[in-house]
């Protein structure tokens, strides 16, 4: 049987995923991409996998590749935003409690800038780079997820 790729997305299972490796056997709740949205959101794959939506109906298969996808981004830094949550982790300015605050980061992802990194297995945790203190803007790298090759053996999306 032909195999298929899948999107496997960071926060899909750094959420609720489950590690996986090469020859593992998976059961998976995919969705097919609608091939009018842009081919950039699921770096080429045919499907991506979707922990939060109906878990009836899933996708049984083979891992027979793994490749991280690391994505290049465009972050600008907000210094006001990066101050406010400077001063929040001070822990000589006596603030008790827990303190939320927005991000100072916008990050914008470089299209078609993302490389390949074939990987024996699929981690529960994915890898990025530490944005600039800097106002910016300046260029990082986040792994955003894996491209799997899957063989089907049950039902497809």
């Amino acid at each position: 049987m032909a195999g298929m790729t899948v999107f496997y997305e960071d926060w899909q299972m750094e959420c609720c995923g489950r590690p996986f490796a090469v020859g593992d056997e998976v059961a998976w709740p995919l969705v097919a991409v609608d091939p009018r949205e842009s081919g950039d959101r699921y770096y080429g794959a045919g499907a991506w996998v979707e922990n939060h939506g109906d878990r009836t109906r899933r996708t049984t298969g083979r891992v027979r590749a793994i490749e991280l996808v690391r994505q290049e981004y465009l972050v600008h830094t907000d210094q006001r935003a990066r101050e406010r949550v400077d001063r929040a982790l001070d822990p000589d300015a006596g603030s008790e409690g827990s303190v939320v605050l927005p991000s100072p980061y916008h990050w914008e992802a470089v299209p078609g800038a993302y490389t390949l990194r074939s990987a024996d297995s699929c981690p529960k945790w994915f890898q990025t780079d530490e944005p600039g203190r800097d106002p910016g803007p300046h260029r990082t790298h986040r792994t955003v997820g894996a491209l799997v090759t899957l063989e089907p053996t049950g039902d497809r999306p």
